[in-house]
């Protein structure tokens, strides 16, 4: 007998009409999704997941922040196996001690989802010297998911292979692309344009999410997928702190009341914005399409720029990684 055909995604879906949709290839699921807090798209992605699966493990570098997410998908989902892992992303000793913690349970992870950025617009170097965006968007989910590796690996089956998702976003394409230099991808010099305008170290940031798939899913073929997405441009706690309000207006992205401009998109609602990631995370259909960018729930791999499509700058990209993490991933 074969499956009922699948529905058509796209701009207006939510994260729970796929979730639903798709409910038969989460059932039984393990999924982990970085940046949860309530009203975000991490926590709506959490919560349209934890519907079907069998565990959503959330994560948050805030305890208190992170219980609350905690409840509320138990509310909102009465039943769902939620589980609460503190994990500050601009710590490297932080990343290390969560990968300790998860990898100390005998469940596999069939999809790990690195959906958290630092939206703060304010430049920060880390503990470990590393400039904060980068840090969080790229360096700590790149050794995260070395580190854990092997949890994704025991989820295999003849029926599935893991999944790798990275939220990335439309800025990746808004700017000159990543500068693939060493000092110049760990912290650049405070004279630097991307310290001067952190929305292109922003821009930098989400083009590593996007290339640290594409090299993800070549190297990890016939063992792991891994995608890469633009969940629209959604009205979400980013946009409304007092220090990105100002770029934001000055790039027509708000209003100068600091409301979402409708003249500059058509903007998603937070159920909008997380579908695709749930596509990512789970739609058959993208069984052949690993290192795929997708918008809208579909691949769209022609709104990737040529920076973000080259294969070489994927792998220099890893490597320049590895030698920021002192250490390589080999899968």
């Amino acid at each position: 007998m074969s499956s009922p055909a699948l529905p058509t995604f796209g701009f207006s879906t939510t994260a729970e009409e796929v979730s639903d949709a798709l409910a038969g290839e989460l059932a039984g699921k393990n999924v982990l999704v970085t940046g949860t807090s309530v009203g975000g798209l991490g926590y709506e992605t959490a919560r349209a997941i934890a519907k079907h699966a069998g565990l959503v493990v959330i994560t948050g570098h805030n305890a208190e922040r992170l219980q609350l997410s905690v409840e509320a998908i138990r509310k909102a989902v009465p039943g769902a196996k939620v589980q609460a892992q503190v994990l500050d992303l601009s710590s490297l000793a932080s990343v290390r001690k969560a990968a300790e913690e998860i990898n100390k349970d005998v469940t596999p992870l069939h999809v790990i989802v690195h959906n958290a950025a630092d939206t703060s617009s304010v430049y920060a170097v880390t503990v470990d010297g590393h400039e904060r965006q980068m840090a969080v968007a790229h360096f700590s989910p790149f050794l995260l998911t070395k580190l854990i590796f092997p949890k994704l690996l025991a989820s295999a089956s003849d029926s599935w292979v893991p999944r790798v998702v990275l939220v990335s976003s439309k800025a990746s394409s808004m700017g000159p692309g990543i500068d693939l230099s060493l000092p110049s991808l760990n912290n650049p010099a405070p004279d630097s344009p991307q310290v001067k305008n952190l929305f292109l170290r922003y821009h930098e940031a989400k083009s590593a999410n996007v290339l640290f798939a594409l090299e993800l899913a070549k190297r990890g073929v016939g063992k792991i997928r891994a995608y890469s997405l633009h969940p629209g441009t959604i009205y979400t706690n980013g946009l409304k702190k007092d220090a990105a309000i100002p770029a934001m207006q000055s790039m027509g992205v708000l209003k100068e009341d600091g409301q979402p401009n409708p003249e500059f998109t058509t903007w998603k609602t937070i159920e909008q914005g997380a579908a695709t990631t749930v596509v990512a995370a789970f739609d058959p259909r993208l069984n052949d399409k690993s290192g795929a960018y997708l918008v809208d729930c579909v691949e769209a791999n022609d709104q990737r720029t040529d920076i973000c499509s080259d294969s070489a700058n994927a792998e220099k990209l890893w490597k320049l990684t590895e030698e920021v993490l002192g250490e390589e991933f080999v899968l």
